[in-house]
């Protein structure tokens, strides 16, 4: 039995890079839709000053579909063949 190493190795770093990405890219997504901590006593509304910024709920949403992009293409790699 010969294993050829520096091909494992390879798919280690990708996989690796990939799962670093995906998490990161999902965690920024999380990070952009979630409120501040409100003070106590002030009402939760929609467009207060809780929420969100306009910018930061659009790239919030732009990271959450490049991540399901990622993983529609991991699907349709393993499907494919």
């Amino acid at each position: 039995m010969n294993i050829d190493w520096a091909a494992l190795g390879q798919v280690f770093g990708v996989t690796l890079f990939v799962t670093v990405g995906i998490v990161g890219l999902f965690t920024l997504g999380i990070v952009g839709t979630s409120r501040k901590p409100r003070q106590e006593g002030t009402p939760v509304t929609a467009d207060g000053p809780d929420a969100p910024g306009g910018a930061a709920r659009t790239g919030a949403y732009v990271c959450f579909a490049l991540c399901a992009a990622a993983v529609a293409y991991g699907i349709y790699l393993i499907v494919a063949t």
